[in-house]
């Protein structure tokens, strides 16, 4: 049941609400100063008086917020000037209210379920829940501010150049932070902090106004994006753990780019795409020089990569041209039977049933270290005084081939082949009657997306060490589509993010394996009834009618109406 207050009664209660708000902010505040938990075996060991742990130092922070939200518009209207309305005050505050909230009790659960039972939380946890509940309750009783105007805000291009810097900043110690957290409750902990600031800085204008920047200054974001990402192995101080986490995020994400021609720009359902992935895989592998090569051909690794993208293309082509004249849950159908056929192929092409190519279920093991120019990629070496490992090698890699990847999808995207492909995801029949070639173009994007994924593919199989047909099963598949949904389909940020959570998080929640698919559902289902463009939306998909247009467009399509019966009384329909 939802509860409505009024504006009258938030008008009356403002300054008690502002209050209660304020004394909670500063309980969660001296929370962290206080152990949290009897012991030390929770979290980032929350167990002492006094000496805060960095869990606690980053949770401080959406207190502090809340605590600046609620007292700063205690000055007046008339000392804030034009910063009464920049910011969205009070609402803002409300949203700092209910993530600080979820924060304290992820993080008490966490406590409880690590140290097996609520006895185990000790004061601090409970002063830190009974601030968060004060400052939840209090807030809604403020008014509601309206919108914020901070992106309108004419910036010097020092200033936009600033904040990008920062948020980059941000972006890599909160991806470094995260990693680096072994605790499957921290590191749920940090990242519903994390989803608070940032809903909290979108609901300031914050990120509206990053957004205004990063458009000016397009080619500085562009790079500080990428020295971020460069960046990051010199934060994990030589983890080979965590730099493998972060190249398979990259290998995951390249597909999805892929796959996010199909699906995000034509607007075609493929259920077996991770076939094309497995295709530039097995490629790779039985090019390389591993023992259990099948053939006795080793090009360079820029001719196998190639032959790789080619290979997918070629099977992209091939299902696509029988199969692309039928569209809908038709063809999500036939494409989840390609994946299938594609597996059970390669089981099958192991000197028994067929050729042997791919040694059966057993696949291509012992896949040696990539060797370019004299680099092998499997040797640890020391840059600044920083161990990089085999695994930060495969990631820089992988980032130039992402490089790659978002340069083609950008171009094609905004080229009249985007454009047409935008045609037919929109209406593809209005797209054929105003002369685009639907057919081909729709196999154009099926074989230019299978040749990202046959790349990454390539690149997969080295990293991996070995390549067999059970890597590349449906789930596979779902998860790749998933990403692309989750993300925002038709943008490239998105994807990246989506692909980042959807391979992040079971890599992080090992000890929810039993069910993990539950919390992929649910996570699935929430952003489908709240966000169903997905975290980034495409502008594209965002081009509606305002409201008066659509009263326009009613009023005209009734007056044609009358004005058809008029001219044809027994004819009273109207076809558009």
């Amino acid at each position: 049941m939802r509860v409505i207050i009024s504006d009258e009664t938030k008008v009356r209660f403002r300054y008690p609400a502002r209050a209660v708000g304020i004394v909670g902010a500063v309980l969660m505040i001296v929370s962290i100063f206080l152990p949290w938990s009897y012991g030390s075996g929770a979290l980032d060991d929350v167990g002492f008086y006094g000496a805060p742990s960095p869990l606690q130092f980053a949770f401080v922070v959406l207190p502090v917020l809340i605590l600046l939200l609620l007292a700063i518009p205690l000055v007046g209207k008339q000392r804030l000037g034009q910063w009464a309305k920049t910011v969205a005050w009070n609402t803002s505050a409300k949203t700092a209210s209910l993530a600080t909230l979820a924060t304290v009790l992820i993080g008490l659960a966490a406590i409880a379920i690590e140290l097996k039972g609520l006895v185990n939380i000790d004061v601090g946890g409970f002063t830190a829940l009974v601030g968060a509940l004060m400052a939840a309750v209090a807030t809604p009783f403020l008014p509601d501010s309206p919108e914020p105007t901070l992106a309108r805000l004419k910036s010097p291009t020092w200033l936009q150049i600033l904040g990008i810097v920062l948020m980059m900043a941000g972006v890599l110690f909160a991806a470094a932070f995260a990693l680096n957290q072994t605790d499957a409750g921290a590191f749920l902990t940090f990242v519903a902090f994390l989803v608070g600031v940032v809903l909290v800085l979108r609901q300031l204008g914050v990120m509206a106004w990053i957004g205004i920047a990063g458009a000016n200054n397009n080619r500085v974001l562009v790079l500080a994006a990428f020295a971020t990402a460069f960046a990051f192995p010199f934060t994990q101080n030589g983890s080979d753990a965590n730099m493998s986490i972060a190249s398979q995020v990259l290998i995951f994400a390249a597909a999805a780019l892929g796959l996010n021609i199909v699906v995000g720009l034509v607007g075609l359902l493929d259920l077996g795409y991770i076939a094309f992935l497995g295709a530039g895989a097995f490629t790779a592998a039985i090019l390389s020089e591993s023992a259990f090569s099948t053939l006795d051909f080793h090009p360079p690794f820029i001719v196998v990569v190639l032959i790789s993208g080619t290979v997918a293309s070629l099977l992209g082509l091939l299902i696509g041209a029988p199969t692309l004249r039928v569209s809908g849950d038709y063809l999500a159908i036939v494409t989840l039977a390609f994946g299938e056929i594609f597996r059970i192929t390669m089981n099958n092409l192991d000197g028994n049933d067929g050729p042997n190519l791919t040694n059966g279920s057993n696949g291509i093991p012992g896949i040696p270290d990539l060797e370019f120019l004299g680099f092998n990629f499997g040797d640890a070496h020391v840059i600044f005084g920083v161990d990089i490992g085999r695994f930060a090698n495969y990631y820089w890699l992988m980032l130039l081939v992402i490089a790659l990847i978002i340069v083609v999808f950008m171009n094609l995207n905004y080229s009249r082949i985007g454009r047409g492909w935008v045609a037919i995801r929109e209406d593809e029949l209005a797209a054929e009657a105003m002369g685009v070639n639907t057919f081909a173009l729709k196999l154009l994007a099926f074989a230019g997306g299978a040749f990202l994924a046959g790349v990454a593919g390539a690149v997969k199989a080295h990293h991996d060490v070995s390549v067999t047909p059970d890597q590349y099963v449906f789930l596979e598949s779902a998860f790749l589509l998933a990403a692309v949904v989750l993300g925002g389909m038709g943008t490239v940020v998105g994807v990246l993010i989506g692909a980042t959570i959807l391979k992040l998080l079971p890599e992080k929640l090992r000890f929810f394996s039993d069910y993990r698919l539950l919390l992929f559902g649910l996570l699935m289902v929430v952003m489908m009834q709240f966000r169903p463009e997905g975290i980034v939306a495409d502008e594209r998909r965002q081009m509606e009618f305002h409201d008066e247009d659509e009263e326009l467009a009613e009023e005209i399509e009734e007056e044609l109406i009358s004005h058809h019966a008029h001219l044809n009384p027994e004819r009273r329909g109207f076809d558009l």
